[in-house]
């Protein structure tokens, strides 16, 4: 049985998961991922792929177990990426990698298109809304997450000093209030990932 060609040297420090080994997909090694929907494109415009263990136990943003692999090839495959990695040819080496994650750099993601954005890149951006027609600070994206239809923004509710710090809302018991957003075009005009901002029309007092 052959052993995958990991490949040596630290993982780098700006690792994002975009998918998930679900399982070996035919006999010479090729591995079936499940794709996370935000970024499934990135799995087929990087050749370089790290790999993380499933371990529960684990911290999910310490790489120290994470190795990379090289991508001969990859395509869509119905809901699937399939993929081929140098070194792995044979389905029981595909099978002992199933349940492990898929990271890749952020600096090797491809352009995104115009009016299109990578979710990690909203994560910790301003929020505003609206209020009595002008612009309302009303917290920082802390997740972005699909519905089935569309995209949506997990706001953590909070509020801006005058140097910047953030300050959650908390509710009646005591726990982070957070407000949820459709991210669609009717309600999240605009996006400046340079200024770290979102506006948005949603009323301040919902």
């Amino acid at each position: 049985m052959a052993g995958p060609a990991v490949s040596p040297g630290p993982a780098p420090d700006d690792l994002v998961e975009v998918g998930r080994i679900v399982d070996a997909h035919g006999i010479r090694g090729w591995v079936k991922v499940q794709p996370y929907s935000a970024d499934a494109q990135v799995l087929l415009a990087t050749r370089r792929w790290w790999l993380k263990a499933p371990d529960p136990l684990s911290d999910p943003g310490v790489f120290a177990s994470a190795f990379s692999m090289q991508v001969v090839t990859s395509r869509f495959q119905g809901k699937w990426v399939v993929a081929q990695f140098t070194g792995l040819v044979d389905r029981n080496a595909a099978e002992a990698l199933r349940n492990h994650t898929v990271w890749a750099s952020r600096a090797e993601f491809p352009a995104a298109q115009a009016g299109e954005y990578y979710w990690v890149d909203l994560i910790g951006c301003d929020f505003f809304g609206e209020r009595d027609g002008a612009p309302a600070y009303l917290g920082r994206v802390a997740e972005v997450f699909d519905n089935g239809a569309h995209a949506v923004l997990r706001i953590a509710c909070g509020a801006l000093d005058e140097q910047g710090g953030f300050t959650p809302v908390l509710d009646a018991r005591g726990r982070p209030r957070d407000i949820l957003v459709p991210f669609v075009q009717a309600h999240v005009p605009s996006v400046d990932l340079t200024a770290r901002r979102v506006d948005s029309n949603w009323p301040a007092e919902f």
